[in-house]
């Protein structure tokens, strides 16, 4: 289930001031051994009715290092698709990634590359029709993550939260780049009902750490960001709710 937390939050910006993230983040600790990992997840609506589409995951390890591919697919015809690289061991530290998202007829209209060690996003997006091309220097760093990597944050929060909070920076399409501070808080407990039984769990909230009251991109993206977490060793992702990416469809993996 922690391979499926497709966590498309787009929510930050390269240009936009007031997200800009201040300074990149220290790697976050890891206390559970990440290996080679294949599996598939339903995409359900946020009601939990209907049936969006799925997740095909995959991940690598080779010595300390260890590659994600994850890719949403809706039945639409339109798919959100993410790559990263990173070296595993005491830390989670970031080298590198990509990421692509379809229209309804396979099209790409964002598609962006990462390269944490240059502190380089270049590819392109397109908005209100446009095609923009993207070559930036950004002030990025090993404890930068994005999409499949936020997953093994929520993993590794217990080990990491100072006052209940982690907060990592992150780069996202909104269509365009942006980097931006994420803040993954504990806000309570919550019970996930299932057929047969229910489980009770800890309700982390996915938050940037700027005043999104101010940016109407990050107004849409925010609400109802959110991973209910079982405890154990290692502890178990019961649902994440929040919006597929910039477009803002609200959706739920269990």
């Amino acid at each position: 289930m922690w391979r499926s937390a497709i966590v498309l939050l787009t929510a930050a910006a390269l240009a936009a001031p007031s997200a800009r993230a201040d300074s990149t983040t220290e790697p976050i600790k890891l206390i559970y051994l990440e290996g080679d990992y294949a599996g598939t997840t339903i995409i359900w609506s946020a009601d939990g009715k209907r049936i969006l589409g799925y997740i095909a995951y995959r991940q690598y390890r080779k010595g300390d290092r260890l590659r994600i591919e994850r890719t949403a697919y809706f039945r639409d015809g339109s798919s959100d698709e993410d790559t990263a690289e990173v070296q595993v061991g005491d830390r989670l530290r970031a080298i590198g990634g990509r990421s692509i998202i379809r229209d309804t007829r396979g099209k790409p209209v964002v598609d962006l590359r990462i390269d944490v060690a240059a502190r380089h996003v270049s590819g392109f997006y397109v908005e209100d029709g446009k095609r923009e091309t993207v070559d930036e220097a950004v002030d990025i760093g090993p404890g930068t993550y994005w999409g499949p990597l936020f997953q093994l944050v929520v993993k590794n929060f217990a080990a990491n939260a100072a006052d209940g909070k982690v907060v990592v920076q992150s780069v996202v399409p909104t269509p365009k780049p942006r980097v931006i501070d994420m803040e993954f808080a504990r806000d309570g407990g919550g019970t996930v009902k299932r057929p047969g039984g229910s489980t009770k769990a800890d309700r982390i909230i996915l938050l940037p750490t700027v005043n999104f009251l101010i940016d109407p991109i990050l107004q849409r993206l925010v609400p109802k960001t959110e991973f209910l977490v079982a405890e154990g060793e290692p502890p178990l992702l019961a649902r994440f709710t929040g919006p597929r990416n910039y477009a803002g469809q609200m959706m739920r993996l269990e």
